[in-house]
């Protein structure tokens, strides 16, 4: 398999507070179907990411694996993270499931396992984590969609291992500066998820991101992904189409003034353009959609109610 190797070196990376070193830039899965996940993964290594992102429940952990066995990279340089679904909290399922994953994937070791949403047990599963990461199977350990109050949560009370990221929805409309300052306390590593907003906002159309984009004759995506680089965010970009990835990996060669990450700084409304974790009616849905996708072995068209 033929590498850009160029966009291989241009890579920056971040520092866990583990001292595991992390791609400030990754690759995301979600809602890829499962039979283009393979050629997307390999395309995505191909173009210079060597940070992939997948979940129990995206059902593409098997087809990420194949294509992490075949794609001619060493493991070391790889760094793959999963999320732990929320039918698999608990302690012992939590363990059997990670254990079910390293299978998929194809892997001895998982770089950095995620608790996938702040609901049911996930005491019992981030005790699992803590356990499994002494053992040597897990990297780095953390979560996902916690809000500030649910991390200082998992991060006090005698844990033995502080969580290492914290995956929440981050984009210049949700721009999640005060949920950034209380991880910063903790020494939790922020890292972004729906950077554009899958679209929601018309985040592309713009006038304020294109504007920047034009001074700097980058694309907003480009721009955005800038936006997060330089406020010490880890992003995942998602794309189906090769020349896509390229784009938005190409994000090494310019730097926003202070002017320009004050205007985009200046989009934020602190409302996430999908869901509040605190609302009653999420919880239900979340309730809801355990057993479906469970059922369907598929999220690449499931119906959001939200």
């Amino acid at each position: 398999m033929i590498v850009n190797l160029e966009r291989v070196k241009n890579m920056e990376y971040v520092k866990l507070n583990n001292g595991v070193e992390m791609p400030i830039l990754g690759f995301g899965v979600y809602q890829i179907p499962k039979e283009e996940t393979k050629r997307c993964v390999l395309d995505a290594i191909k173009v210079g990411y060597r940070s992939i992102d997948t979940a129990q429940s995206y059902f593409n952990e098997a087809e990420v694996g194949e294509a992490i066995s075949e794609c001619g990279v060493p493991r070391e340089e790889l760094f793959i993270t999963t999320k732990v679904w929320i039918d698999n909290y608990g302690y012992e399922n939590c363990k059997k499931s990670v254990k079910e994953s390293l299978k998929k994937l194809r892997t001895d070791y998982i770089d950095l396992v995620l608790l996938h949403q702040p609901f049911s047990d996930y005491y019992g599963a981030y005790r699992a984590l803590e356990d499994l990461y002494e053992e040597g199977k897990i990297r780095a350990i953390g979560v996902s969609n916690f809000y500030p109050d649910r991390l200082s949560d998992i991060c006090l009370f005698g844990r033995k291992v502080v969580p290492a990221v914290n995956q929440v929805e981050t984009n210049p409309i949700n721009a999640q500066f005060k949920a950034q300052e209380n991880m910063e306390k903790y020494g939790v590593q922020m890292e972004a998820w729906a950077p554009f907003g899958e679209e929601i906002k018309n985040m592309f159309s713009n006038s304020v991101l294109k504007e920047v984009g034009d001074k700097y004759s980058k694309s907003v995506a480009q721009v955005i992904l800038r936006w997060l680089m330089q406020r010490n965010a880890v992003a995942l970009a998602k794309s189906v189409h090769k020349e896509r990835m390229a784009e938005n990996f190409d994000i090494f060669d310019f730097t926003l003034n202070d002017e320009d990450i004050n205007k985009i700084s200046s989009l934020n409304n602190n409302d996430s353009l999908f869901f509040s974790h605190a609302d009653p009616n999420i919880v239900e849905w979340f309730d809801k959609i355990i057993g479906e996708r469970r059922h369907n072995q598929d999220i690449s068209k499931e119906k959001k109610e939200w």
